[in-house]
């Protein structure tokens, strides 16, 4: 059997990517052997990949990836980064939404910026799985926007995007910034308001109505990819395997669902164009850290 890993519970950001992953290469039929998604939740989506490390070189296990292997690596809060396992796809691109409850009053993104202008600190602001992340980066990008540097910023981090939409509609804090398909049930539910998003432009499906940040004057479109990664020591043939399996699964008619239903952007790259991301993505994190003071001075 093939199991897939995602860091976060039921319903978090990893897992939806996990999940459709595992519908969509059902759909391919190139398994013959059932494929399991199991989550293994806490410490900021890193407990993880204690369970990857256990199994070296296992080419029937798959964790779900993300940007914060490698800010993690860098704020110096995990010894362990993309080098410790065997990077196989980045999948899709997830834009960030900066929301409110609906009794918020923060009605439009206007607001916040003016909000932001007067006093950043005043803000009780969440985010999800751990700081230092593209979220907090997008938020950085907010707050020189309107006039401050990002440790002006009062920010806090959840173990997972669901459990920061919850605080924010529950009145526990003013502003939440999370991956956009964690406030889609919430924002149909009538109990959240979005005030932007950070994709280049509107975006299909549930969020169609909200304003991207390039409309309304700021120049942010930070999002926090998606990807899939195999154990250390993953045979050659194992990496070539699922990077064509991949591949053929985002070709799928399951795939392609729930791009639209999770308003992910399709971002697929594998092979050598993988390890170029990889590695251009560890200089722009280290850059967006230190402005954010949070690099430790032995990184730096």
């Amino acid at each position: 059997p093939v199991t897939i890993l995602a860091g976060t519970a039921v319903g978090g950001g990893l897992d939806r990517v996990a999940r459709a992953l595992a519908a969509a290469l059902d759909e391919t039929r190139l398994l013959d052997v059932p494929v399991e998604v199991v989550n293994i939740p806490g410490d900021g989506a890193r407990l993880v990949w204690g369970e990857v490390f256990r199994r070296p070189g296992d080419p029937h296990l798959l964790s779900v990836s993300s940007p914060n292997l490698t800010t993690d690596r860098l704020l110096g809060v995990a010894d362990f980064g993309h080098a410790e396992t065997t990077p196989i796809a980045v999948l899709v691109s997830d834009a960030i939404a900066f929301c409110v409850a609906a009794a918020s009053p923060l009605k439009t993104g206007a607001d916040l910026l003016a909000a932001l202008a007067r006093a950043p600190g005043e803000l009780d602001i969440v985010l999800a799985t751990a700081l230092g992340n593209p979220n907090h980066m997008a938020l950085a990008d907010a707050a020189r926007h309107a006039g401050h540097d990002a440790g002006a910023l009062r920010v806090r981090a959840f173990d997972s995007a669901p459990d920061a939409v919850a605080a924010v509609v529950n009145g526990a804090a003013d502003l939440g910034a999370v991956s956009a398909a964690s406030v889609i049930r919430a924002l149909d539910e009538g109990t959240l308001r979005v005030l932007g998003i950070t994709a280049p432009e509107r975006m299909p499906g549930p969020l169609a109505a909200v304003p991207s940040w390039v409309e309304q004057g700021l120049p942010c479109t930070i999002g926090a990819w998606r990807g899939v990664s195999g154990p250390s020591g993953m045979p050659a043939e194992a990496v070539a395997f699922w990077s064509e399996a991949v591949a053929a699964a985002s070709r799928t008619d399951a795939w392609r669902d729930a791009l639209l239903r999770q308003s992910w952007a399709p971002m697929l790259l594998t092979g050598d164009e993988l390890a170029r991301h990889l590695n251009e993505e560890d200089a722009m994190m280290r850059a967006g850290l230190s402005e954010l003071g949070l690099l430790p001075e032995a990184a730096a």
